[in-house]
């Protein structure tokens, strides 16, 4: 292939390239999806994502892209590919209307984490930790355990072990990081103001 581009013809492109060529590895950086505890004793939300070559370096990338400007207390990440996500439902209708009481009794018990997505639009809420042997069992027993009279629209599934959290001595990061009450609307307060305002006029 000529190209006016000296780069182009560096790279030996082939004019009728006749067949796959296999994926080289590490040419793009796996997806991580990343929880915020904006409070002690608060749950963690779903905040966004972050691309990274690994969970240690998503930590890194995660804290300086979400947690530099909000009040924290913790935060972790999970590779997007380990997320486990049920079908979307809409209105009133609870997700938990399509999953069945009985699961495959296969596997080792280990720790899984349940995510609700409580409103559409929003983002999902970490709701507590079941133990089960399967994905199947975990949704069968987070049924009764996590569900009241609001729909549940979605439900995330997540391996703990496959998720980063902070560590205790890992606050420290945000010790100095103060409430930035200014970059809340109600901080202004504009009814205040505007109440004052017609207050003066009155009396010119």
């Amino acid at each position: 292939m000529e190209s006016l581009d000296p780069r182009i013809n560096r790279l030996s492109i082939p004019d009728q390239p006749d067949q796959l060529q296999p994926k080289v590895s590490m040419d793009q950086l796996g997806t991580f999806e990343v929880f915020l505890q904006l409070r002690e004793g608060k749950p963690y939300m779903h905040v966004g994502a972050v691309h990274a070559p690994n969970n240690e370096m998503a930590f890194v990338f995660a804290k300086e892209q979400f947690s530099r400007r909000l009040v924290c207390s913790g935060l972790f990440v999970v590779e997007t590919r380990n997320v486990r996500v049920t079908q979307f439902t809409e209105g009133e209708d609870t997700v938990y209307n399509y999953i069945g009481n009985t699961f495959p009794e296969e596997g080792e018990m280990q720790s899984f984490e349940v995510f609700h997505l409580n409103k559409r639009g929003k983002q999902h809420e970490h709701m507590g930790a079941v133990e089960a042997r399967n994905y199947d069992e975990v949704l069968a027993l987070a049924k009764p355990e996590f569900i009241n009279d609001k729909p549940v629209y979605n439900v995330w599934v997540v391996k703990t072990s496959d998720i980063l959290f902070n560590n205790e001595e890992d606050k420290i990061i945000w010790d100095t990081l103060p409430d930035k009450k200014f970059r809340d609307a109600i901080a202004y307060k504009a009814s205040d103001k505007i109440r004052e305002f017609k207050e003066r006029q009155q009396t010119l």
